[in-house]
């Protein structure tokens, strides 16, 4: 019986039991990079499944399990989705996601290939799929690891979903060696309300890089998550955000410029500068085809004597690791080496000899990429991919260049005082605020009060460290991602917060200007602390009595949407005026709206 006449009676067969089953539909929910909103691959889900007369898919496996057929439901299933899909991929090269049970192994109607047998009769190649293994409790076992490697010799993909720091989710992930993580939103969402999810969110990140693994925020639904997301490293997102699973996969787009644009007008982190730094020290090494032989890669070793490792890579660009010279070693120098590279049955297959190294993509951070290469601990550097395409390798040369780059940078931009960023950054910050519609702005200026005396009396160094206190309580206060500080010079700082209220600024820095001011007694001598005052000689040397050392505070509240044009200079001379309101204030603080500054 040919593979045709085959399948047609199993299905006949499934059908006989399930005749309901052909009005399961799927439905397709598109994953796309994160830096860009280009279209990654999109994930398969049974939809309808109360069509077919059950009230959830896990009534319906069962049934199917009960009579011996889970294998043949599960590739009916598939065998619609790879119809639907593969047509799809005929204009956008993309991968397909599709979950995947391992217990399907043990079912007694299982028979190994099928999958193989339809990508064949369609033309397509298994590593345009990539199935997904749950990370739950009691997936742990040999039949996941086996599946796992069955389909990995074939070419396939694997993902984990719903990946965790549980040990069972980690020892899954050793057993599995997956090429994907998908992280669930319950390690994302409402970060500021749960802070030490922020520390598993990185941790899980960081592992699945150091593994040589992708990243997909599953679950995003709003801009915050999308941004949190951003900044902790994921590599791409999926979920509402970008755009709820659709039944008609015309309606998924090759790219979100949405998405796209957000990093854009996001401007806490440096992308533009970053990439350009990381894009002229990234070099294009020849890769070669996973599905190349080992005979081929070793006589591109022997060509290319000054080459120690080459890139890996599927044939949709996208990269599996590296092979490194030093693989070859014990063949080269054994009796039969040669002899046993050249045996088919060991030599087609390149994947054992293929070791994983951090993949980042060349939208990252310096510092993110500087992470994950010490992390490692490796010597080839890191590969760097665009669209999550091999695009070239970040040595560990150019990792040091890009350092000592940073550094130098850094130490341009920083006050030498207090580390904290100088006037230049600062600046920056301002022209973002003004140029960001999309979010509302507060800036404030602090200025302390009697500081001169203070100096006069005590001390240069005292002043210094009444100044490095300060810094330290205002870093304390910036405890989140939509914070900036900066110190400006002298006993002036700067802060930036994005997205908060103007009454709950007050009420923050006013408990910041009461600590200080508690705090800087202790710089001074005892008797002056119980005075209450300083006494110290004006100008015309004649003694006064001073008080004791606070802090003024200048807020300016600028709405989002338009800005009326308003300059870094205007910016300013609207905060110099509010300080010098809040230095004739009672309370020491002075804040406005823009519109109110305006219209007045």
């Amino acid at each position: 019986m040919c593979i045709t006449e085959l399948q047609t009676t199993h299905e006949n067969t499934l059908l006989a039991y399930l005749p309901g089953l052909t009005n399961v539909e799927h439905v397709f929910h598109p994953i796309v990079n994160i830096h860009t909103g280009q279209l990654f691959g999109v994930e398969a889900q049974v939809h309808d499944n109360h069509r077919a007369g059950f009230e959830n898919m896990a009534d319906l496996i069962d049934t199917a399990r009960k009579k011996g057929l889970r294998h043949q439901l599960d590739m009916y299933l598939r065998q619609k989705v790879f119809t639907e899909f593969f047509r799809f991929k005929q204009k956008h090269p993309v991968k397909l996601f599709y979950k995947l049970d391992p217990r399907i192994c043990r079912s007694p109607d299982y028979r190994p290939g099928r999958s193989l047998e339809l990508l064949r009769q369609q033309g397509q190649v298994p590593a345009d799929v990539c199935f997904e293994l749950p990370a739950n409790p009691g997936m742990g076992d040999a039949s996941a690891s086996d599946v796992a490697d069955r389909y990995h010799l074939q070419g396939y993909r694997i993902a984990i979903t719903n990946f965790d720091i549980h040990t069972s989710g980690l020892q899954l992930f050793d057993n599995l060696a997956p090429d994907y993580v998908k992280i669930h939103q319950r390690f994302f969402k409402n970060l500021q309300e749960h802070p030490k999810n922020r520390l598993i969110l990185t941790f899980l990140i960081e592992f699945a890089h150091l593994m040589g693994c992708s990243v997909v925020a599953w679950g995003v639904r709003n801009k915050e998550e999308f941004i949190q997301c951003r900044e902790s490293g994921c590599d791409m997102i999926q979920g509402n955000f970008v755009q709820p699973p659709e039944h008609n996969l015309a309606s998924v787009r090759q790219e979100y410029e949405s998405i796209g644009k957000i990093p854009k007008k996001d401007r806490r982190v440096h992308v533009d500068k970053d990439r350009s730094l990381i894009a002229s020290e990234t070099k294009y090494l020849e890769p070669v085809l996973s599905d190349c032989t080992v005979v081929n890669i070793f006589d591109q070793f022997r060509k290319n004597r000054a080459v120690s490792f080459f890139p890996v890579i599927d044939h949709n660009g996208e990269p599996l690791g590296i092979i490194q010279e030093t693989a070859f070693k014990e063949y080269i120098f054994s009796k039969f080496g040669r002899q046993l590279l050249e045996n088919p049955s060991f030599g087609k297959d390149i994947s054992r000899f293929v070791t994983k190294i951090p993949v980042a993509d060349v939208h990252s951070s310096v510092e993110s990429l500087i992470e994950s290469y010490t992390r490692f601990n490796n010597n080839e550097g890191l590969l760097m991919v665009e669209n999550m395409q091999y695009i070239g390798v970040l040595s560990t040369n150019s990792l040091l260049k890009l350092i000592n780059e940073k550094n130098l940078t850094l130490a341009r931009n920083q006050n030498p005082l207090t580390q904290l960023p100088g006037n230049n950054l600062i600046n920056e910050y301002l022209s973002q605020s003004l140029a960001d519609a999309e979010n509302i702005h507060h800036l404030i200026y602090f200025d302390f009060d009697h500081f001169k005396p203070f100096n006069d009396r005590y001390g240069f160094r005292n002043g210094d460290r009444l100044i490095l206190m300060f810094a330290e309580m205002i870093k304390k206060t910036a405890f989140s991602e939509n914070r900036f500080v900066g110190h400006v010079g002298g006993d002036d700082f700067f802060m930036g917060i994005r997205n908060s209220t103007l009454e709950t600024v007050e009420d923050q820095m006013s408990a910041l200007a009461s600590e200080f001011q508690k705090n800087a007694e202790s710089f001074y001598d005892s008797d002056t602390v119980k005075n209450g005052f300083l006494l110290a000689g004006d100008r015309q040397g004649k003694e006064q009595k001073l008080p004791l050392m606070t802090v003024s505070v200048a807020i300016l509240e600028l709405p989002d949407g338009n800005k009326n044009n308003l300059t870094v200079e205007d910016t300013a001379n609207m905060l110099a005026r509010l300080k010098k309101k809040a230095k004739h204030s009672d309370t020491g603080i002075a804040a406005a709206r823009l519109q109110n500054i305006l219209s007045g």
